[in-house]
């Protein structure tokens, strides 16, 4: 029997604005239903920790199908497992730039295909940089992101791949929750 560990999974596209509005009581008990142990969630935006044996791809899959049953709503999980999230952390080419407000973590659900990867563009995203590092893409908006180009859309739509977005804070935030446990 497969050993089990923390995770957090990254939910993209719930309670953002008026759309796709669920609670966290369901959110928490669609994973609960799916053997996760330990749930909980952190603020209203779509970030679960939790405990479970199985394995990541396959409880993302159960979860998002059982959002479509029975919410009808279309949510990509993205799962990083407590060590990924700490060499994430610790990976940052971006951090010495020292304000993590100007710091953000695009999480692909998929390693993207190397054709796609080279066709994305740093100068149409100037003055905002950008890293991929393995299934992270690391940010850096120096103006903030308020009017970048460099958005969760453009990734997915360069890429081919669903993301989903986190400030820094919040990244560190999930890696002090995981690390907790």
């Amino acid at each position: 029997m497969k050993k089990s560990s923390t995770s957090v999974a990254l939910l993209r596209g719930i309670n953002v604005g008026r759309h796709n509005r669920i609670s966290m009581t369901a959110v928490r008990a669609l994973f609960e239903d799916h053997g996760a142990e330990r749930v909980s969630t952190y603020l209203q935006s779509g970030n679960v920790v939790f405990t479970s044996s199985a394995n990541g791809a396959e409880l993302a899959e159960g979860v998002e199908g059982e959002f479509q049953r029975r919410h009808g709503l279309r949510v990509t999980v993205v799962i990083r497992t407590g060590t990924q999230l700490a060499k994430v952390l610790a990976g940052n080419p971006f951090s010495a730039e020292g304000d993590p407000r100007k710091l953000h973590v695009a999480f692909l659900a998929t390693t993207p295909n190397r054709t796609r990867v080279r066709g994305l563009d740093p100068v149409r995203v100037e003055p905002d940089e950008f890293r991929l590092v393995g299934r992270e893409v690391y940010l850096h908006y120096p103006k903030g992101y308020g009017r970048s180009k460099l958005t969760n859309d453009y990734l997915e739509k360069q890429l081919g791949v669903a993301t989903t977005m986190r400030n820094w804070r919040t990244v560190a935030a999930l890696a002090e929750l995981v690390g907790a446990r």
